[in-house]
């Protein structure tokens, strides 16, 4: 392959080339077109013709490391005879042979929204009047980027040229009007359809310093995309067309594929409507324009306000529609419409909102099908279908039937019993309870779900309706937020822990048997009568001027109070939050009550005591400092989140609810397995409350009001059950994060917070996911502290853990989390997997709504603290360094 190829002109004028190590293979010897030869990729022109071919294809991927000489050659061969050229088009293109040595272009996968593109190699097509060093700086750029190049050097063949091969990139040369008019040019190629997705380039020559720089819109005018100052280096050449394809080309690219997907709506068979976010009618589908009796020339650039409604529609229907749609949310429901003939049909309508650029909502997506609940829709629907079906008729009624046969026990409220009845009949059953359902004022959100599910599958292919059945399965069960648990290759430390704190205990041995133990014994001894109010000790009210702060220590306010810090902290964040004004209640019952909850935490718990209730307690007065949190909050709220914070672990006996209901105690049978320890802190603080006239903080509010307040109470320490996590956790998404976020990334977002809070007060249910949401994040905030104290806390829980654990093996109990052994524990391991499974995505969630840059930033630095202890297999809470300090 070193040697030099030897050339062989035949008596016609033919040239033949071949590599001489070779010449005795048939297979490398190539005929070119006459005037012409090639030698390792490279056109070498002669004076053995008349002319030469307009149009030349190049494939080959590397340039010869020679590849300038052989430009050199390729012009001085050329001879005044070469320029002399008849038009060919690309049926009789010179192509050469692509080098041993070159690599074969690759394709690119390319993601659009859902989908999966293949962008083949880019094709270009370069349009010079004569061959020169800039045609051959982009001859060879493609080259070197692995693009199919063809050149041509007339107009005419260069429009043939295109349309035959529809190239991606057209680089027309505008230096000299002389040969050719590079915009008349641009202009025919733009003429023809295919160049809609092409990125054309003009050449422009090199300007002076002294000349001042011309404008680009004679060019955009004409056609062109974009500009290149003449500079023949194949590296700049290369590096215009790999931004053209990273860039325009990709872009085109893209859009090339929203032809297949309007040719999806095209086809589709339901009505499908997009409008702008002003409700000026973009698009509708054959399907639309079938059911409304408009053709789409009628429709599209109307604003919907034009088109004539029915006036069956509920006089608030419409409000209620676009409150939903402006929030960002999706709206299903039954919607009467009128046609153009001015009959009304009912339909079922589902609008998805499309968030776009700056986040905002771009457009609406209608998607509308006709709910056949009456005759006249009927009437409609045969007039529409009955010419299309005739012929196919039995076949698709009785293909209807088997599929509507197949899935009639979750199609409809009533059984149908009869398999035999006529498929008209069913269908006239059907829809008669579809329509008593609709009908009902009070309706479930399930139900509604349901709903949508069944009118899905009346018209849906067997396969989908099969799919459908399987999703009414699943939404049979009541836990509906929780995952599902993996069991195979399973961290062991993530599957104890989530085990132990999201089951309920009941953990089988053997058979169906559940093993019970003796019963836990959870009394408490009687309480001390309050003590007067004192003046609070100078170093312990100093520690409390720093309890604003999220870095405020809880250690050392325990170990001046003597392990009761609650208190005294209690006293101060009450008195912040005007709770005494509140209730009506003077501080001396404020405090007694605080010391009678106080007395009823075990402090022989290691984690589940008074300090970590004032821990907590702490954390919601930070939360409801936030400004957000304030704004979205009512003052009752506020009182409420204090004081089950103050509550809600109240006599914890260190043991988890799975223990309890696996040793059978008298809690766990009080609150069958449900709930056990956070129903038994509620109850427990309110008849500690109320048995005592000197500590009943609530003697003295109405009875409404206290109802209101207990009932906030109970459903915000109920939320601290890690059952019910996920579902806390992705309702406060979906119903306060999502809607939140076109508002934030709007450039007008100013007053955004006012808006959002008051739109939040506006629907009491948010206001209870972001009370839950806020109890939630207090209680397990230890992996958002300060490192030292996230260390502390999780020494503590971990001796907790370790207790119970050792309590289990005595017992006899199964040991509802065997990673937590104290002689082969990892608890760096047991804190990254808490965190990573419970605590990070809550607190981002919980971030987005609150703004807690502080909490975010001390969860990273100790997630990478744990990190390093396990990557070092130390099973300790600190580095070896730091504990031998």
């Amino acid at each position: 392959m070193g040697c030099a190829p030897s050339i062989h002109v035949s008596h016609s004028g033919v040239i033949y080339c071949r590599d001489s190590e070779e010449s005795n293979s048939p297979h490398q010897t190539t005929t070119i077109s006459q005037g012409t030869a090639t030698l390792h990729g490279l056109f070498v022109k002669t004076d053995a013709a008349d002319s030469i071919p307009s149009v030349l294809a190049y494939q080959s991927r590397q340039p010869p490391p020679s590849a300038a000489p052989r430009r050199k050659e390729r012009r001085e061969s050329g001879g005044a005879s070469a320029r002399s050229r008849t038009p060919h088009c690309c049926s009789v293109e010179a192509e050469t042979q692509t080098s041993s040595s070159s690599v074969k272009a690759s394709t690119t996968e390319i993601q659009v929204g859902p989908m999966r593109l293949t962008q083949y190699p880019i094709q270009v097509l370069l349009i010079f009047a004569k061959e020169d060093n800039q045609s051959n700086g982009f001859w060879w750029a493609c080259d070197r980027a692995g693009y199919r190049c063809n050149i041509a050097w007339t107009p005419e063949s260069a429009l043939e040229c295109f349309l035959d091969k529809h190239q991606e990139i057209i680089v027309i040369d505008h230096r000299n009007s002389r040969y050719f008019d590079a915009e008349d040019i641009c202009r025919s190629i733009r003429a023809v359809e295919p160049s809609e997705h092409t990125v054309i380039l003009a050449v422009v020559p090199r300007i002076s310093a002294d000349q001042e720089e011309t404008s680009v819109l004679p060019l955009l005018d004409a056609g062109f995309d974009r500009q290149f100052m003449e500079n023949s280096s194949v590296t700049a050449c290369y590096n215009e067309l790999v931004q053209i394809e990273h860039g325009e080309v990709r872009s085109q690219f893209k859009l090339r594929a929203c032809n297949a997907v309007f040719t999806a709506l095209d086809h589709c068979q339901e009505a499908v409507e997009i409008t702008s976010e002003d409700h000026v009618i973009q698009y509708v589908n054959p399907a639309f324009e079938q059911m409304m009796g408009y053709c789409k020339g009628e429709l599209i650039g109307k604003e919907l306000t034009e088109l004539p409604k029915s006036d069956k529609n509920c006089a608030d229907l419409l409000d209620n529609i676009n409150t939903f749609i402006k929030k960002g949310k999706e709206w299903q429901g039954v919607y009467h419409a009128r046609r153009k003939s001015g009959d009304s049909i009912q339909q079922h309508v589902k609008i998805t909102p499309v968030i776009g650029q700056g986040g905002k909502i771009r457009h609406f997506v209608s998607l509308k099908r006709l709910h056949c609940t009456n005759e006249n829709n009927k009437q409609v629907y045969k007039s529409h279908h009955e010419e299309k079906y005739t012929g196919d008729n039995s076949q698709s009624e009785s293909n209807s039937y088997k599929c509507k046969n197949r899935r009639k026990d979750s199609v409809d409220v009533k059984s149908i019993t009869s398999q035999s009845s006529d498929a008209p009949s069913l269908q006239t059953r059907r829809y008669s309870s579809m329509a008593r359902i609709h009908s009902m004022t009070i309706e479930a959100p399930i139900t509604k779900v349901i709903n949508i599910i069944n009118a899905a599958q009346e018209n849906s292919p067997i396969t989908v309706a099969e799919a459908l059945d399987r999703v009414l399965e699943i939404l049979r069960t009541t836990e509906l937020y929780s995952p599902q648990l993996g069991t195979k290759d399973e961290d062991p430390h993530t599957s104890d822990l989530v085990g132990g704190l999201m089951t309920d205990g009941l953990r089988r041995l053997s058979g169906n048997e559940y093993v019970f133990s003796k019963n836990v014994n959870l009394s408490h001894s009687h309480l001390p009568v309050p003590n007067t109010i004192n003046d609070v000790p100078p170093c312990i009210a100093q520690l409390l001027d720093n309890e604003e702060t999220w870095d405020f220590n809880i250690f050392e306010l325990e170990a001046v109070t003597n392990k009761r810090p609650l208190v005294y902290l209690g006293l101060k964040v009450f008195a912040r939050f005007g709770v005494s004004e509140f209730l009506n209640c003077s501080e001396v019952t404020l405090r007694a009550w605080l010391q009678v909850i106080e007395a009823n935490y075990h402090s022989s718990n290691s984690y589940h005591n008074s300090t970590h209730a004032a821990d907590v307690l702490h954390a919601t007065a930070f939360f409801l400092g936030k400004e957000r949190v304030k704004g979205s909050l009512d003052h009752l709220d506020e009182v409420a989140a204090l004081i089950a914070a103050t509550i809600h672990d109240v006599d914890h006996p260190g043991r988890t609810n799975s223990f309890l209901c696996n040793a059978g105690s008298e809690l766990a049978v009080l609150y069958n397995d449900t709930a056990v320890l956070e129903s038994h802190h509620t109850a427990l603080a309110f008849q500690l409350t109320t048995k005592d006239s000197k500590c009943n903080i609530f003697k003295n509010i109405d009875r409404n009001r206290y109802r209101t307040l207990r009932q906030a109470i109970i459903d915000m320490v109920l939320a601290t059950e890690m059952t019910k996590h996920f579902e806390h956790v992705n309702k406060f998404v979906n119903s306060i994060n999502k809607p939140m976020a076109p508002e934030e990334t709007s450039p007008h977002s100013e007053g955004s917070d006012t808006e959002c809070t008051a739109n939040i007060k506006n629907f009491p249910d948010n206001q209870t996911l972001i009370k839950r949401m806020m109890i939630k994040c207090a209680d397990v905030a230890n992996p958002c502290r300060p490192l030292e104290l996230c260390i502390e806390w999780a020494g503590r829980i971990s001796e907790e853990y370790f207790a119970q654990t050792d309590e289990e093996k005595r017992q006899g109990l199964p040991v509802v989390m065997p990673v937590f052994d104290r002689n082969t524990c990892s608890i760096p391991k047991s804190q990254i997997s808490f965190i990573d499974y419970f605590i990070t995505d809550m607190f981002d969630a919980w971030d987005a709504f609150a703004h807690l840059p502080v909490l975010m930033q001390h969860l990273a630095n100790n997630y990478k603290h744990w990190k390093t202890l396990d990557d070092l297999k130390c099973k300790s809470l600190r580095l070896p360094s730091e504990n031998n300090n």
